[in-house]
């Protein structure tokens, strides 16, 4: 289980430079199953920080949340595809044809090349939101009830899978079935500080809850032993695995 628990970590690159990126990769390849690199570390150092990861051994999660045209957002992801990532994702608020115009250019190429395609994940609600900053942008639906819908849209869309909030977990497997994939942040230890997450949830309960992936950076980067902390967070993503 031990194995199976380290594949569901992902590492969140959250830092602002090549060289800290480097040093967490070469420090934690072979406790997480994947690195997440996101709009800052992107922005920043271009593909050649995705071309290092891979090279170290590891896998990427490209979280860039595209979010514009379909075309623009299906030629996009193909492009992530191109540069190896493993899982990219796209809003959902972007809706269905977005979605469905990136599930089909991505299958093109993959026809076409033989490569291998990656997990598409629509993000669903963000974890830092809540009801009060969706009415604020004009959402009067709560929380719970615009989480399912969007992973339903993603789902009929083809995507292969949604990132939410851990807390919900039970919504989206309700409404979706169990071989959709969920990513989750908003992942935090019991003894972790919340920082500007709203919905969390710990490791365990997430992985118990039925998360298929769990995005943690903080908790690891700030421990004072970040290799024995990740470690921590696999045994108990392991425990909750051989109980589900």
């Amino acid at each position: 289980m031990t194995e199976a628990a380290r594949q569901k970590l992902i590492f969140a690159l959250d830092v602002d430079s090549f060289a800290e990126a480097e040093h967490w990769v070469k420090l934690l390849h072979a406790k997480v199953g994947l690195f997440k690199v996101g709009k800052q570390l992107f922005t920043r150092c271009g593909p050649e920080v995705v071309h290092m990861i891979r090279g170290e051994g590891g896998e990427v999660f490209l979280d860039l949340k595209y979010h514009d045209i379909p075309n623009t957002v299906a030629m996009a992801s193909v492009e992530a595809m191109r540069l190896g990532a493993r899982i990219c994702n796209v809003h959902a608020l972007g809706g269905r044809e977005m979605m469905e115009a990136a599930v089909a250019q991505v299958r093109t190429e993959v026809a076409a090349t033989g490569a291998t395609p990656p997990l598409l994940l629509a993000v669903t609600i963000l974890t830092s939101s809540t009801d009060v900053t969706l009415r604020e942008i004009g959402i009067d639906r709560p929380i719970s009830e615009m989480v399912p819908r969007l992973a339903k849209l993603a789902r009929d869309a083809g995507m292969g899978g949604v990132v939410a909030s851990p807390q919900e977990i039970a919504l989206i497997r309700a409404a979706c079935g169990p071989d959709f994939a969920i990513v989750t942040p908003g992942v935090r230890p019991a003894e972790a500080s919340v920082d500007d997450q709203k919905r969390i949830m710990t490791p365990g309960a997430a992985i118990a809850a039925g998360a298929d992936y769990l995005v943690i950076g903080r908790p690891i980067a700030r421990a004072a032993d970040p290799v024995a902390a990740a470690e921590a967070i696999v045994a108990e993503m392991a425990g909750a695995l051989a109980s589900r």
